[in-house]
């Protein structure tokens, strides 16, 4: 557990490294909470204690889950169904449930630090969910265990009467009384006989409302076509029984909701005699469901639909059954919206958001319409089948003058504007991810372009701006995240095969578009100024892997460096030497262990200033190695005074050497420079050595180390334990 999630969790002992000890309480409180408002509520035999413990490894089941990464909330369900297993089933309990992992289940078993409130939130619904959805279908089954236990009575019972009437009518009316669910049984012309009392309160309490009705009267407008067809076969003889949920009206005007059963009870010729109906009340669960379900796909600030149902809607009307043909998306950021959040508070920013999602909703004008809100200022508007790109536009310029008009906030009066990118096109064409990419980077387009307007998607412009518009703007948000790692190349030594170190490879999970090169990135990096606290964050993962080499005594004898690569920015910064030297202090890594990788181009254009701090590093035993020698045109002469210890050929000085017979005039040219730099005392890595024939020339022509997929591509640290025998049986 950081520092930082340390003192929210409010402990005065120090928690173990990874948090578990104070989850493991916090499991513990949980426990203890859901006990208390649950046990009362149970048939449960066991002890309160008891009850407790049991509910402890539950409660550990929930935390996992929502921490877990992916986020799967099925363990919920696991969960639902062992409250019903431990007779949790009264008709509080599964509210009480609810209500316990609703307030409690982030405050004790959730690290704000790892798992943002937010998400939390998103997470703990989608539990509840599951828990309800676990607590009701176990809760079925056993309805149905019932169920059927009670139709062998009546059966029985009946077939029993001729034998011994009394008793066995004595028999079927305790099971008939007793029963917890409803039962009814009518005559085959539909006529209601008798009703045992839990199916009168389901229905208000009066027997007689129920009775002087027949079952063809129960009709009600959410029952499915098939209801009354399946009926009709029951009483035709056609089929034994069927299942099925059912609404009623109550006589107050209500909707009851049911798990309904009906089985056909036949004569001893077998003849269909009555119908025996068993009903079981799911009308809170249902609602529960429900509003389980709004919660998770609407947005709580707005009330509109949120990001989820909007993907939801907008898959649907990209699949190859939805019926449309064409799609509309308009994609909605609000300019200068930070700026009000900064300048006048959050609660300001969130009154303005409700004021702009009441005026957007309210230029919708079909059912074919949707907007959403799918980030903080950032709505959409989804149209399925569109009749013409008109639609969609004017849509849009609806958007526009609906926030035209100022939007008034106690005392002051805001002027909203806004950017909006469009998508419109076949849906054959198009996927979810494509529409939202495209509308995102057309919104941006007219951001650019001043903003207050629309601009329609383009797809070579698409292309063009991608990197700029959406890799720029989440390259912050990336490094907070901690969304960037490191792969390591090995370093093989010509002369013996061994390795020497490994080069420090800087990679992007992104993630929308996966796994990212550096060269996707860093240009990007560089440009922003954020390749300064990049650069020193790779700085300290490379020297603090080059420790733990050392300390588990990869490499043998000689310990194994690290090359780390410099971008120009970083190499005009004024603190690099501080804090390199700060990097290597607190890691205990000597600095020989370290190479600092400058592009050629970098160090020929550096004066003798820029040069200073490459000079200091060097004087401390830093090595200073020329990266990607021969990309530019660059005076030889020059190599004197820069403070490099290392040359590294680029790879397109070598390609020539890959076939058989080499290259003669590749061979001339790296022969000249391999000579040029050990007469300065400069030794040569080459880089791209893919095949085994281009090594063993390199290694003849005095290449003192090599890198490339020959010997390994990159990979995670503890590759390179891997890639050193293979680079010693070279």
């Amino acid at each position: 557990m950081t520092a930082s999630s340390q003192e929210l969790s409010g402990s005065g002992r120090a928690p173990a490294p990874d948090g578990s000890a104070d989850r493991n309480d916090g499991y513990r409180r949980f426990a203890r909470i859901w006990s208390r408002a649950v046990y009362p509520a149970t048939a449960t035999s066991m002890t309160r204690a008891e009850f407790e413990e049991f509910l402890l490894p539950l409660a550990h089941l929930l935390g996992e889950a929502l921490h877990g990464r992916p986020f799967d909330p099925s363990p919920g369900r696991e969960v639902g169904a062992a409250l019903v297993e431990a007779h949790c089933t009264s008709p509080d309990s599964l509210p009480q449930v609810l209500g316990v992992v609703d307030a409690y289940l982030l405050l004790y078993c959730s690290d704000p630090a790892v798992l943002p409130t937010e998400d939390g939130r998103a997470r703990c619904a989608r539990l509840q969910h599951a828990v309800s959805a676990g607590f009701a279908q176990a809760l079925q089954e056993r309805t149905r265990s019932e169920q059927e236990a009670l139709s062998r009575a009546a059966l029985a019972a009946r077939e029993a009467v001729e034998k011994a009437l009394h008793e066995s009518e004595t028999r079927f009316k305790a099971v008939f009384e007793g029963a917890t669910i409803g039962i009814g049984i009518a005559d085959m012309d539909g006529r209601i006989l008798d009703v045992n009392g839990a199916l009168a309160r389901m229905f208000g309490g009066s027997e007689h409302h129920v009775r002087s009705r027949k079952v063809s009267d129960w009709v009600h407008p959410d029952d499915s076509p098939s209801v009354w067809r399946i009926h009709e076969e029951l009483v035709r003889g056609e089929r034994d029984h069927y299942r099925m949920e059912k609404p009623y009206t109550r006589s107050d005007g209500t909707v009851l909701w049911t798990n309904l059963n009906v089985s056909l009870l036949r004569d001893p010729d077998g003849e269909p005699r009555y119908m025996l109906a068993l009903m079981e009340d799911i009308t809170e669960r249902r609602l529960l469901n429900l509003r389980l379900r709004y919660e998770a796909t609407h947005d709580a600030l707005t009330d509109l639909p949120n990001r989820t149902m909007f993907f939801e809607r907008l898959e649907k009307t990209l699949s190859p059954g939805s019926g449309a043909t064409r799609i509309g998306l308009c994609y909605l950021d609000l300019d200068g919206f930070k700026a009000v959040n900064d300048s006048l508070g959050h609660a300001t920013g969130d009154r303005l958001l409700v004021n702009v999602a009441e005026r957007l909703q309210n230029c919708v004008a079909s059912q074919r319409h949707l907007v959403a809100r799918i980030g903080g200022d950032e709505f959409v508007a989804l149209i399925s089948d569109p009749v013409a790109r008109s639609e969609v536009t004017d849509l849009a310029r609806r958007a526009l003058e609906a926030l035209s008009s100022p939007i008034c906030l106690g005392d002051r009066e805001l002027t909203v504007r806004a950017s909006i990118g469009i998508v419109e096109g076949p849906v054959t064409e198009l996927t979810p991810a494509e529409v939202l990419r495209s509308a995102d980077i057309t919104m941006y387009r007219a951001k650019a372009r001043g903003g207050n307007r629309y601009e329609l998607a383009d797809p070579d412009s698409d292309a063009r701006t991608i990197s700029r518009h959406t890799l720029t703007t989440h390259l912050p948000a990336a490094l907070e995240n901690e969304e960037f790692f490191i792969e390591y190349q090995p370093l093989v030594r010509m002369a013996d095969g061994s390795v020497e170190g490994a080069e420090a490879l800087v990679r992007w999970a992104h993630p929308r578009h996966g796994v990212l090169g550096p060269d996707r990135f860093i240009p990007l990096a560089e440009h922003t100024g954020l390749i300064v606290p990049l650069g020193r964050w790779v700085l300290e993962q490379a020297v603090r892997q080059a420790c733990e080499w050392q300390v588990r005594g990869i490499g043998g004898t000689r310990p194994l460096r690290v090359n780390v690569n410099l971008s120009p920015r970083q190499l005009r910064h004024q603190e690099l030497v501080s804090e390199t030297v700060a990097v290597l202090r607190d890691a205990g890594l000597d600095p020989s262990s370290l190479c600092l990788e400058v592009t050629e181009s970098a160090l020929i254009r550096a004066d003798d200033d820029e040069l200073k701090p490459l000079r200091r590093l060097a004087d401390l035993g830093v090595r200073i190695a020329l990266d990607d020698f021969g990309t530019g045109y660059s005076n030889l002469a020059s190599l004197r005074r820069l403070p490099a210890s290392t040359l590294k050929l680029d790879r397109s000085f070598t390609q020539g050497l890959q076939q058989d017979p080499a290259d003669p005039v590749d061979l001339k040219v790296v022969d000249g420079i391999v000579s040029l730099a050990h007469a300065l005392d400069l030794a040569v890595t080459v880089e791209g050595v893919e095949t085994a024939a281009q090594a063993a020339q390199l290694r003849r022509l005095g290449c003192d180390s090599a890198q490339g997929w020959y010997y390994a591509r990159p990979g995670p640290p503890e590759s390179l334990v891997c890639a050193m025998p293979m680079a010693a049986g070279q």
